[in-house]
């Protein structure tokens, strides 16, 4: 089997072939690093390249093979992590030159899991700074690049692990989503990306917008999501928010049919503009599982556009975060981010108590909705992949972009917390990935796992690869 053809394969595949061993550990190692070395030039994709602890860890891997231990689900499969999450003795910069020189001397819990499931990580995957927002650049390490059109955002901020697993360069990562950090990169790079419910994940130590953010698992295909999630998933002291064990096995759970269950489709949430190309394609989608014995009707929530309310949120805990560096951290720090902090500034804790009035008024529509629906399908996002250097398109559907209004379906949820994922559901005429976007229940997981997975059945996009 050739290296690309290694690269290629899922990381359920690979780590049945290495349980069998039909391969080892070091020849799939080897054979994604080298991948990394031909193409990440190109991509950006990773920031920090752990080659020789991968290499270490491949052999100890397959050491434990030639010694009959027992192993983890994930023994000898390649992972990236997102670089704002700790990994002991391996910098984690957050993006930004305040923590360039940064070594945690912990793991976080999630990455504390994959290496006790076995897996391998490759390092670490680029982000903007702090994780502040839905594209992939920072000072210093410049943009990351979309794998479908070079000139193109892969988006943010997990915009560096999307492009390392639509690449090839590793079957699975992790990622974090405060208002669709996960899925965004998801849509614009033609992968899965799962927001799961909040708590679910255990993040240690809190992102500044604590309530907001969620780790979630990042793959080409939803099995693979769900292999790593059965990892990811489950309490851990650090994280006072963090949930007991749902008791399901996820990866178990996408087994089982779909038939009877009531689907919203939205076009728009309501509020929403969104590029007809996009809308069409994502439409097309959701029809789609009336062929898996769905009900599907067109149905809108009936909530306002949320993004003062999590703006207030999501950027008053940055501002903060940031307030508390050394002094000089303006001279260094993205001058827009800066500024968004400035204007964070003139917030009061009456503007913060009345956001969290919107948000609990907001849970209250969401949750009366899903009484009636098990599941919501709306595009992932409102535009395709724009071009790199911009945080945001200059139009979409011809009226002017603003924030993070292109993104109107995602962050949403993070003020509700819960689950949701973005699969590929077609490609633009330019050749762009499209997202569609599946919301569940609180703690509705499996269900949306599921959903995904019978969806990816159907209308399959894992052997579509970039022309790279």
């Amino acid at each position: 089997m050739s290296a690309d053809e290694l690269c290629r394969m899922s990381a359920t595949e690979l780590a049945a072939a290495i349980r069998t061993r039909r391969l080892s550990p070091v020849e799939v190692t080897e054979a994604v690093l080298a991948r990394i070395e031909r193409v990440n030039p190109l991509l950006n994709a990773y920031c920090t390249v752990t080659a020789d602890a991968a290499l270490q860890a491949a052999r100890a891997a397959e050491q434990a093979l030639a010694q009959g231990k027992p192993l983890g689900p994930l023994h000898g499969v390649p992972v990236s992590v997102k670089d704002t999450i700790l990994t002991a003795g391996v910098r984690t910069t957050r993006g930004s030159k305040l923590y360039a020189d940064y070594v945690p001397a912990e793991d976080a819990p999630v990455v504390e899991r994959l290496k006790a499931a076995g897996a391998i990580i490759l390092g670490k995957t680029n982000t903007p700074e702090f994780g502040w927002k839905g594209v992939t650049d920072n000072a210093l390490f410049g943009p990351t690049r979309n794998p479908w059109n070079l000139e193109r955002t892969p988006g943010g901020s997990s915009g560096g692990a999307a492009a390392a697993v639509a690449a090839g360069m590793g079957p699975l990562a992790i990622g974090t989503d405060g208002g669709g950090s996960v899925r965004i990169p998801a849509a614009f790079t033609g992968i899965v990306g799962l927001k799961p419910s909040f708590g679910l994940v255990p993040a240690y130590p809190p992102s500044p917008a604590e309530s907001l953010s969620h780790v979630g698992p990042m793959a080409r295909t939803v099995r693979d999501t769900a292999l790593l999630l059965d990892v990811l998933a489950g309490p851990d002291e650090r994280d006072r928010t963090s949930l007991p064990p749902l008791g399901v096995r996820f990866a178990e759970a996408l087994e089982g049919d779909l038939r009877g269950l009531r689907l919203a489709w939205s076009r728009d949430l309501g509020y929403a503009v969104v590029e007809p190309e996009v809308a069409a394609l994502a439409e097309r989608a959701a029809h789609r599982f009336v062929e898996l014995g769905c009900v599907v009707e067109e149905a809108q929530p009936g909530f306002p556009d949320p993004y003062d309310a999590w703006s207030v949120v999501f950027y008053a805990g940055i501002g903060a975060m940031l307030e508390g560096q050394p002094p000089g951290w303006r001279e260094v720090v993205d001058p827009e981010l800066v500024r968004t902090v400035d204007s964070a500034r003139s917030l009061t804790a009456f503007d913060y108590a009345r956001a969290g009035f919107a948000r609990a008024a907001l849970w209250d529509v969401v949750r009366r909705f899903f009484e009636r629906y098990d599941l919501l399908l709306t595009p992932a996002l409102a535009v395709a992949a724009f071009p790199v250097g911009r945080n945001m398109p200059e139009h979409i559907a011809g009226q002017p972009a603003t924030g993070l209004r292109w993104s109107p379906f995602t962050y949403p949820f993070n003020m509700t917390g819960q689950p949701a994922i973005s699969v590929p559901c077609g490609w633009t005429a330019d050749g762009l990935p499209v997202g569609l976007h599946i919301v569940g229940r609180r703690f509705a997981d499996a269900l949306v796992l599921r959903a995904a997975a019978a969806f990816e059945a159907l209308q399959p996009w894992a052997d579509r690869w970039p022309p790279l």
